[in-house]
């Protein structure tokens, strides 16, 4: 066994069935009610709520328990404003000249353009950033593994924990990304990985009239033969 390896007692606490299955259905309410939201209000957002929700995203499993992501948090609002004229150079660009047809035709149902007003209207930006590899200590590149699984998962708890807390959150990905890594200063071995902001809905928030795949439509199952 490595001499690394330093195992230690799992703490767990099992829940009585009843309590399990009461707390799965009320998650899953929880979660059925997420959509994507591109219309904010500027209140504010207690700041803790943030906080913990960042907390809930560092938990996820990665490669190697590498942790490889950066969560940077913008709450600036000229910083935000910055971050949106840069998104929106590289949006109107994408939707005007370098989209296909096909693209275009997946995504005209959501009802998006390259007008990005949830940068600026939304209390908070969270821009999250992979790690392919992190620097050593004697200047050398020390390999991530499973990055981009790693901190898809983390991305995943994020928009979890932020639903929980009532808030309402978008996934955007302009395209290209890079400007995200400039203008937050960032190191040369993040990678900018996605874009979210975060907030509550503003009094006329709208929605794509939508509907999720049911279950039967996403589970295969294989139970095991029938006795004879």
């Amino acid at each position: 066994m490595s001499p690394q390896y330093s195992p230690v007692p799992l703490e767990f606490d099992r829940l009585d069935p009843e309590e399990a299955i009461a707390r799965s259905r009320a998650f899953t309410a929880t979660m059925e009610a997420r959509r994507s939201v591109r219309l904010f209000s500027p209140e504010p957002v207690p700041r803790e709520l943030i906080d913990n929700a960042l907390a809930v995203a560092g938990t996820a499993p990665s490669g190697a328990h590498q942790q490889p992501w950066t969560f940077a948090l913008v709450s600036d609002p000229e910083l935000k404003a910055t971050l949106r004229e840069a998104a929106e150079k590289e949006e109107r660009d994408f939707y005007e000249r370098r989209a296909t047809d096909e693209w275009k035709e997946a995504i005209e149902p959501i009802g998006t353009d390259w007008v990005k007003t949830h940068i600026t209207d939304a209390p908070y930006v969270i821009v999250v950033f992979e790690q392919p590899w992190r620097p050593g200590p004697d200047g050398t590149k020390i390999k991530h593994y499973y990055v981009r699984e790693s901190v898809g998962i983390a991305v995943g708890f994020l928009l979890a924990a932020l639903q929980v807390s009532g808030l309402c959150a978008l996934t955007h990905t302009p395209s290209p990304m890079g400007f995200l890594r400039e203008l937050l200063d960032r190191p040369e071995h993040e990678r900018p990985f996605i874009l979210i902001p975060v907030g509550y809905p503003a009094e006329d928030a709208v929605v794509p009239d939508l509907s999720r795949k049911p279950l039967d439509a996403i589970v295969d199952r294989y139970y095991p033969p029938a006795a004879t």
